[in-house]
């Protein structure tokens, strides 16, 4: 047992140097620790414990500089001057990049909340005149949101979620759009006042838009999104029909192929599983869905990339018009 400690690696993080002290306050065989740490052992420990703090804190430094250029720049952002100097606004988006790096982390993504950083970032960087600060401001609240409800209830406190939801509808920038979008993923999804934040904005409607955008990755993540909060919360079915999504989703499966037709199609069979209302609207004639789905099964056939869409159009037409009498009689079986 002892003759691998020579050459065990000492860890560079606090969670190896805890899992460290913990190992070497039970590695003995009986109940009783055979032989106290030697001096050496906790000298090395202290050291460890030490530099892993001052590394903490320098991380904490870091986010305060980054802070102080980006709140360098809130004066002229708000009297709104149109020259800006390159380097400064390179300085800016290099602040933004270092802090979303950082607050993967999630204690750092805490400490910026602590900081006044979201605040800043939703009150000044989302509405700044430059895309790439816009864009990367919105990868930082992203980033600082994921996994951290601390964090998402603070930012829909600041109501970051309705700017996120006009950057996404309406930014004249597609990195503005996407990244936003994804921000607006990470405020909702498992997020019971996120989610209704976005119905109380029409979010629906965003994400209905988005898939008709002309932007890939727009119309995918857009789709995706759909698709996962239907899946989580059945019980907004009848919400997104009353919009008439049933509709138009089919309408977006008429475009040219995509591999984000995938997502919508499985976002139909959330909305006739064990939905009425959907069924009734997705079995309506002038929808012409029958027969768009056989199309579609007959193109995707042999297409591996594609058996994810196959498996749902195969669902749902199974759902839909297996058994059921497509002539107009009123019935539905």
């Amino acid at each position: 047992m002892a003759e691998g400690n020579g050459n065990r690696r000492h860890p560079n993080n606090l969670q190896g140097v805890l899992r460290l002290a913990v190992e070497a306050g039970s590695a003995a065989d009986g109940p009783a620790p055979i032989e106290p740490m030697s001096e050496e052992r906790k000298e090395w420990l202290r050291g460890a414990l030490a530099e892993v703090g001052r590394g903490q804190m320098d991380e904490v430094e870091q986010m305060k500089r980054c802070l102080a250029v980006l709140r360098q720049d809130g004066v002229s952002a708000r009297e709104g001057e149109e020259e800006r100097d390159e380097d400064d606004e390179d300085e800016r988006e290099s602040a933004l990049e270092v802090l979303s790096e950082l607050c993967e982390n999630l204690d750092n993504a805490r400490d910026l909340m602590v900081l006044g950083g979201l605040e800043l970032c939703v009150s000044q960087c989302l509405c700044h005149a430059e895309s790439g600060v816009r864009w990367r401001a919105a990868q930082l609240i992203a980033s600082c949101a994921q996994n951290m409800p601390e964090v998402q209830v603070h930012l829909l406190s600041l109501e970051a979620l309705p700017r996120l939801l006009q950057l996404t509808d309406s930014d004249p920038h597609p990195t503005v759009r996407v990244k936003a979008l994804y921000a607006v993923s990470c405020l909702v999804r498992e997020q019971e006042a996120g989610l209704r934040a976005f119905l109380s904005h029409d979010g629906f409607s965003v994400l209905m838009r988005g898939m008709q955008s002309s932007n890939e990755k727009q119309r995918t993540k857009s789709a995706f999104l759909l698709l996962n909060l239907l899946t989580a919360h059945p019980e907004q079915k009848d919400t997104v029909l009353s919009m008439g999504m049933a509709q138009q989703l089919v309408s977006v499966l008429r475009t040219p192929h995509s591999s984000f037709h995938e997502h919508v199609v499985g976002a139909l069979c959330c909305l006739v599983e064990e939905c009425p209302q959907g069924l009734r609207d997705c079995r309506s004639p002038s929808l012409g869905l029958e027969e768009l789905l056989k199309q579609r099964t007959k193109e995707l056939q042999g297409k591996e990339e594609c058996q994810e869409e196959l498996d749902f159009c195969e669902r749902l037409r199974a759902m839909c018009f297996h058994g059921h009498q497509s002539d107009d009689n009123g019935m539905d079986r």
